[in-house]
């Protein structure tokens, strides 16, 4: 059977636009971030996008169509890495792509059908970051210039009277070892397809990191999309941890209290939807490379 997918070719006025308003966007996004770069400044939030996630903001600043798009007039991308040229128009060469990424299309294509089908769990309470800094000291925590609200006996009075439920291999890995015991569950990369879950904050975070992993292949305005979540993601999973950020105009979400388990779990599903609209317009490009590689 043959496998038809549309190809639009964009004027080179009309996509030199779309690239420049994308810079505007990045470069507004990450002006906070740049400056404090430049000064060698560091911020215990928003460094962690920058820092966990490998895709620098130079990168992030790139415009890239995604596949099906031929750019009149691209003729200078034809030494971008997984751009062809043909007739004067360039665009992803979705089989040099799959050549060199086809292994981590495969992965995030698995991952995010799978994290789709299953519910949503809403009982961790953002309690990872807790179990990250459960009976360490003072020094020995990841942000040790900023106080723990509740001090360290109260931090890890929060850790046992609660249900440590993590199912995100990449926040359970940086939980103490005695955290670790308390988990109910053990989630391992070989796992992780069939442990990670749509309710997840790192999960949803995550969606930014598969968006830039398949870049070009993925428009940037998803990946931007998928950013500007990450980001608010951060936000409300450093509100709700042990320690004070309020210095940062971030007021603590208490949820060793009943009052801010509720606020933080109606945060959580907010972004369950939204994230849910971000992977299957991820799974749809997914699908789109597949397609364009049928012969």
């Amino acid at each position: 059977m043959v496998v038809t997918v549309t190809v639009i070719e964009l004027a080179e006025a009309d996509w030199r636009d779309r690239e420049r308003q994308h810079a505007q966007r990045i470069d507004a996004a990450t002006a906070a971030h740049r400056h404090r770069q430049a000064r060698a400044a560091k911020h215990p939030v928003e460094d962690f996008l920058f820092t966990y996630y490998s895709y620098r903001p130079a990168q992030l600043r790139l415009w890239h169509p995604g596949v099906g798009v031929r750019l009149a007039g691209g003729v200078q991308r034809s030494q971008w890495k997984h751009y062809r040229v043909e007739s004067g128009s360039a665009f992803v060469d979705v089989g040099d792509f799959l050549l060199h990424r086809g292994k981590t299309l495969n992965f995030v294509e698995e991952l995010l059908r799978a994290t789709s089908q299953r519910p949503a769990q809403y009982g961790c309470f953002g309690l990872h970051e807790w179990a990250m800094v459960y009976r360490l000291g003072t020094d020995q925590v990841r942000h040790p210039t900023w106080p723990l609200r509740l001090g360290t006996s109260g931090t890890d009075a929060v850790v046992r009277s609660n249900q440590l439920k993590c199912s995100h291999v990449d926040a359970y890995r940086f939980f103490t070892d005695p955290a670790r015991e308390l988990n109910q569950l053990n989630p391992q990369r070989e796992t992780q397809t069939i442990m990670e879950q749509p309710g997840c904050l790192h999960a949803n975070m995550d969606l930014y990191k598969w968006a830039h992993k398949l870049a070009p292949a993925v428009g940037s305005d998803l990946i931007a999309d998928c950013f500007d979540l990450a980001r608010e993601i951060r936000v409300l999973d450093m509100r709700a941890s042990p320690y004070d950020f309020q210095e940062l105009g971030l007021p603590p979400i208490p949820i060793e209290t009943s009052v801010g388990k509720s606020e933080y779990a109606r945060a959580q599903q907010a972004f369950t939807g939204r994230a849910q609209t971000l992977r299957d317009e991820l799974t749809a490009v997914c699908d789109r490379i597949r397609k364009m590689a049928t012969p």
